[in-house]
């Protein structure tokens, strides 16, 4: 049975900090498609997140890079449609709002317009602030995200652990108060030292979620793919496996290929 706070009838960016400030943690999951985001929001989730991530896990890329914003407007149209409870934040893809305001506006304006989604999500900290500032400007929330940004992996050239030497840690730190003053209404922190996680959580009054960043923070993200065992090649640390449907669905495949080559299926009462 969910544990979902059945008080909140329909999650939005103030309710966010309301559950920080009541100590309620926040639970986040990935999704991309109409079926998933309705399962996923039915179960009583806070927060769906229209993740780049799709790039991965929905069209093989090894990385973020490649999805463009029409693919995102499409995935995150596909999932407001299903959602009735959750709030949907979508993210924006790499090349659409670097060091460019007014294309930043324009990409979070048309995710708005036209996919429905609630809120965006951007990486980055001071150097992209003038965007966030922007974008903000024009009415639409923004969540904040430091730590490991996906889209600059090929600048890290690792998916290793961020922010273990000072400098580092105090850049994030910085940010993330940087995030909070510019008006960003939360935070996701993906793989840093949980103990720097938690002092960044305390630090600022709006919600941090974690992703690999322990269990000192505000709420945690997956990819529900993951955590659902699809993906079953993907074994970080920090992922709990909540199902193993790579091995259930091939048996389901497998029963089915077996039943139609045997002539099983269809039996009598399977057809008109």
């Amino acid at each position: 049975m969910s544990t979902a706070n059945k008080k909140y009838k329909r999650i939005t960016t103030k309710t966010l900090v309301e559950m920080k400030k009541n100590g309620e943690k926040i639970a986040m999951l990935t999704a991309y498609d109409y079926t998933m985001a309705k399962i996923v929001d039915h179960a009583g989730i806070d927060i769906i997140l229209v993740g780049d991530s799709a790039s991965n896990v929905m069209a093989g890329h090894e990385t973020t890079l490649p999805i463009t914003l029409d693919q995102m407007i499409y995935h995150a149209s596909s999932v407001v449609r299903a959602t009735e409870r959750a709030l949907v934040v979508v993210d924006l893809p790499f090349g659409t709002y670097q060091g460019n305001s007014r294309q930043a506006l324009d990409s979070a304006i048309r995710i708005m317009k036209e996919s429905g989604g609630h809120s965006v999500k951007l990486e980055g900290g001071a150097e992209i602030s003038e965007s966030i500032t922007r974008i903000l400007s024009a009415g639409i929330p923004v969540m904040g995200h430091l730590g490991l940004t996906p889209q600059s992996i090929y600048k890290f050239g690792t998916y290793t652990v961020r922010a273990r030497e000072e400098e580092e840690a105090n850049k994030l730190k910085a940010d993330a108060k940087l995030l909070e003053e510019l008006g960003c209404f939360a935070v996701v922190l993906e793989k840093v030292p949980s103990k720097l996680a938690r002092e960044v959580a305390e630090s600022i009054s709006i919600p941090v979620i974690g992703i690999g960043a322990g269990d000192g923070v505000d709420g945690q993200v997956l990819v529900t793919h993951d955590m659902l065992g699809m993906t079953h090649e993907f074994s970080p640390r920090f992922l709990r496996r909540y199902l193993d449907l790579y091995t259930e669905m091939g048996n389901a495949f497998k029963s089915y290929i077996s039943d139609v080559k045997s002539k099983d299926f269809p039996n009598k009462k399977e057809q008109y």
